[in-house]
């Protein structure tokens, strides 16, 4: 953790930022971000544009093109998943899981929130697949 520090200026003394597009899912331009590394899916600050009804928030991120993908609604389809990919993971019990045939558990996406049903596979070799009961807002890759 950074501590009580400005996010965006903190990772601006080891990171080169570069400004891209700000796009909707259709294509519409909305802007310039100034860094796809200052932004998180669901994030609804900083992003510069508003004054049009619902607030705006981040809802993708293309790395290969340094596209922002942009919508407007708390509630827009574009945040919510029904499943993510993990890698990197670890189990407390592991010999106790059958990641073949998979298992029911529940987990949890931030800090404070509810438990969320799941149910847990392999998806191949290296990583899993957590299939949401009710699809999750905001689920964010590499958290």
């Amino acid at each position: 953790f950074i501590g009580e520090r400005n996010f965006k200026e903190f990772l601006s003394h080891y990171l080169p930022a570069q400004s891209g597009e700000m796009l909707t899912l259709n294509g519409k331009k909305m802007g310039q971000h100034s860094g796809l590394m200052y932004y998180t899916i669901g994030q609804r600050h900083g992003l510069g544009i508003g004054g049009d009804g619902d607030p705006w928030f981040v809802v993708g991120k293309n790395l290969n093109d340094n596209v922002l993908y942009v919508e407007q609604g708390f509630h827009h389809d574009a945040l919510y998943s029904d499943y993510l990919i993990a890698s990197d993971y670890s189990f407390v019990n592991p010999s106790e899981i059958d990641l073949e045939k998979g298992f029911e558990c529940t987990a949890k996406f931030r800090y404070r929130q509810k438990d969320t049903k799941v149910y847990v596979q392999r998806e191949n070799e290296n990583s899993i697949r957590v299939t949401f009961a009710e699809p999750v807002r905001a689920i964010t890759p590499g958290q």
